[in-house]
C-alpha cells in the first residue's frame, strides 16, 4: 500500500477534505475558513492553544456541530453531517479523552454497548460477543488479557485500546482522537503509538487533536496549527522541528516566516 506522503504527491483524492469551513458563536468567529483534509493511512495532527479552533473544528466533523459555511468530502463526494449519526454513517468514529466507557462492564460489554449481540432467543449473547472482542484484540492489542475484567481495572492505555477497538470493530474508516497519550506513563504511550500504527498499516485515517508538540511529533504525519480560529498552516512532521511548530502555535507564523514582521 501507498504511504499517504505519495498519495499526496499523486494528488490522490484526500479520505476525508473539510474545505473553507467556518462557524461563529454569538458573533465570535470559532473556526474562521479552514481547511484540512487527511488521507488513507495518515495521522494528521490538530495543534493549537485552548480556544484555537481544533476541537470546535472537529466536532463539525464529528455531527456535534454545524457549520455555518464550508463543505466536508469524503472520498471526494460532498456529504452532510448534521448529526453524530451522519458521522457515523460515513464511518467517522471519534474517541474522546474521556474514552466513554462503562466502568463497571468488561470490554467485551463496553466494545457492544448499545449493539449488544443477541441469541435467536433474544437473551444478550455473552460468549459471542466475547469471541468478537478476542478476535479484534487480537489483530489490535494481542498482548491484552484481562477480558473479564471490569474496565475500571484496566490502564490507562489499555483503556485506550477498548475505545479503539470499538471504534475500529464498528468499520471506522475515520478516526478522531483526542489527546489519546493524555495523563499515560511513557509505557503506555509507547503502546497507543503502535495501535495507531496498526490502524494506519489498515489504511485508517486519523485526526489527532493534541497540545503536545512532541506527542504530534512522534505520533502524526502531518500537522495542521490553528491559532484564534485561523489556520496557521499545515506542514509535514519529517520536514519541521519541535520549535517550528512551537513557533506557529505562539506566533501564528509557518516556518520560515518568524523572523518576518508581516503575515501573510
Amino acid at each position: 500500500m501507498k504511504t499517504a506522503k505519495e498519495l499526496r504527491a499523486e494528488g490522490a483524492t484526500p479520505l476525508v477534505e473539510m474545505k473553507d469551513i467556518s462557524i461563529a458563536f454569538g458573533g465570535i468567529k470559532a473556526v474562521d475558513h479552514v481547511s484540512v483534509d487527511v488521507h488513507p493511512g495518515e495521522v494528521v495532527g490538530l495543534l493549537g492553544h485552548n480556544g484555537a479552533g481544533k476541537s470546535t473544528l472537529i466536532k463539525i466533523l464529528s455531527g456535534a456541530y454545524h457549520m455555518d459555511s464550508g463543505e466536508i468530502r469524503i472520498n471526494g463526494d460532498k456529504v452532510e453531517i448534521t448529526n453524530p449519526r451522519d458521522a457515523r454513517s460515513h464511518n467517522i468514529e471519534t474517541i474522546y479523552q474521556t474514552l466513554a466507557l462503562a466502568d463497571n462492564l468488561d470490554a467485551a460489554s463496553n466494545l457492544f454497548l448499545g449493539r449488544e449481540l443477541v441469541t435467536p432467543f433474544g437473551l444478550v449473547d455473552d460468549a459471542a460477543m466475547e469471541a468478537e472482542c478476542r478476535k479484534i484484540m487480537g489483530r489490535l492489542n494481542p498482548n491484552f488479557q484481562k477480558f473479564s475484567e471490569p474496565v475500571s481495572a484496566l490502564s490507562g492505555g489499555q483503556r485506550q485500546s477498548v475505545a479503539i477497538a470499538r471504534a475500529v470493530y464498528f468499520n471506522a474508516k475515520i478516526l478522531i482522537m483526542d489527546e489519546p497519550t493524555a495523563a499515560l506513563g511513557p509505557h503506555e504511550t509507547q503502546m497507543v503509538a503502535e495501535l495507531i500504527q496498526q490502524l494506519k498499516a489498515e489504511g485508517i485515517g486519523i485526526f489527532l487533536i493534541d497540545h503536545d508538540v512532541h506527542a504530534v511529533m512522534e505520533l502524526c504525519d502531518r500537522a495542521s496549527v490553528m491559532k484564534n480560529g485561523a489556520l496557521v498552516g499545515t506542514v509535514d512532521i519529517e520536514d519541521v522541528t519541535d520549535d517550528d511548530l512551537l513557533s506557529m502555535i505562539i506566533l501564528g507564523k509557518n516556518p520560515g516566516e518568524a523572523a518576518d514582521s508581516t503575515t501573510d
